[in-house]
């Protein structure tokens, strides 16, 4: 007999899918393919901002007190760039999210950048174990599915033989 068991998740509850019919199974599959395209979209937003953060970690680590005076490209949008020279090696300004910036030193930066990283790389893996959960429950009700055609066509058999 195939269950779906949430117990680890509160408000939820076990499902015999025995109990289901073909409709109420082929839902089911459908909500449960929606649940994991979301899962998929916030897996890639979620890679999207943990590989900025790790470009601007890096960026950090690169200023040294011999960058002192070096031109560079300063971005004011996403597209564009004006030169810029690196007057202050000990301090940057940070895009700390939804346009606020805040100065830092590079102790600081570097460290804030680090917790970014591991904390959306922690947001990732928590993701990733509640798609496998999701893809377990979706491969029990295809099984369960499957079965129930199965069934179904031996039935229509053998009421035409």
């Amino acid at each position: 007999m195939s269950t779906i068991s949430s117990a680890p998740a509160p408000g939820m509850h076990q499902i015999d899918l025995s109990k289901l019919n073909l409709h109420q199974l082929a839902k089911l599959k459908q909500q449960l393919d929606q649940e994991l395209n979301v899962f998929q979209d916030s897996l890639q937003t979620l890679k999207m901002a943990q590989g900025k953060f790790v470009e601007s970690g890096e960026s950090v680590e690169k200023i040294t007190p011999e960058s002192k005076g070096k031109t560079v490209l300063v971005p004011l949008t996403g597209s564009m760039y004006v030169p810029g020279t690196i007057a202050d090696t000990d301090n940057v300004i940070i895009d700390i999210g939804t346009g606020y910036y805040a100065q830092k030193d590079i102790e600081g930066a570097k460290d804030y950048f680090k917790r970014k990283v591991d904390f959306v790389t922690e947001q990732m893996e928590k993701i990733q174990v509640l798609g496998i959960e999701k893809s377990k429950v979706r491969e029990a009700i295809c099984m369960m599915m499957e079965m129930k055609v199965q069934a179904q066509a031996q039935a229509q058999k053998a009421s035409t033989s």
